[in-house]
């Protein structure tokens, strides 16, 4: 079953679509301000996708129910995963590009974007699609699975673009974190534009400029 989301379009018959996952206990309202931020005039109407998280317990806020992408386990994000949580919702990000795609939108004009669990699940679903995306956005968050991410990736999206940020002052995903995961793409050849930028976890304007510049470039 497609996930619940909110949608916008820049214009008619959108030619592009932006697919953005929200953070841990947000909701697809989350981001829509920033995305009303853009001007992506130079390359036609887009669709944005807002997707709404399934709710579920999360371990580490006390078994609280709350919108997440997958339960955390543990501070330590890395040493004890919910692979299973994980993989439902790349299923379910699989299922919202497929209905993109069935909507007459090419792989090549879907961008997957996301913040912290909602970056997490745009680096673990898109490097694994097996159609190449126009591009890829992580904001302050990391790759889960890495240990699995060489054999199961796609050489279909290995040039793929990937627009990587993060704040210097991350108090929740920490800034060792982002680089391990840098390092791994980096050394697996993929195509980086890397930022970091003084707040915590959060987002700002100079990054929102940044990415905007971006994906004029990956959607020209």
């Amino acid at each position: 079953m497609t996930l619940e989301a909110i949608e916008l379009q820049s214009g008619a018959n959108p030619t592009a679509t932006i697919i953005v996952m929200h953070g841990l206990g947000a909701d697809g309202n989350d981001f829509v301000p920033i995305a009303q931020e853009l001007d992506l005039a130079g390359v036609g109407p887009v669709r944005f996708v807002f997707p709404h998280a399934p709710t579920r317990p999360v371990t580490i806020n006390g078994g609280y129910v709350m919108r997440a992408w997958y339960d955390i386990l543990g501070a330590n994000l890395v040493q004890r995963e919910d692979e299973a949580g994980l993989r439902q919702s790349q299923a379910e990000i699989e299922a919202l590009i497929a209905r993109e795609r069935a909507r007459g939108i090419a792989s090549n004009r879907i961008v997957l974007a996301g913040f912290s669990q909602g970056c997490a699940m745009t680096l673990m679903t898109g490097l694994r699609h097996p159609e190449r995306l126009a591009g890829l956005v992580g904001l302050s968050g990391y790759l889960p699975l890495a240990a699995t991410l060489e054999a199961e990736r796609n050489p279909a999206n290995q040039d793929v673009p990937i627009f990587l940020a993060h704040g210097k002052m991350d108090e929740m995903i920490p800034m060792a974190r982002a680089a391990a995961t840098r390092d791994l793409l980096a050394r697996l050849g993929y195509a980086l534009e890397v930022h970091d930028y003084p707040m915590g976890h959060s987002v700002c304007m100079e990054e929102v400029a940044d990415l905007n510049r971006w994906l004029l470039r990956v959607l020209a």
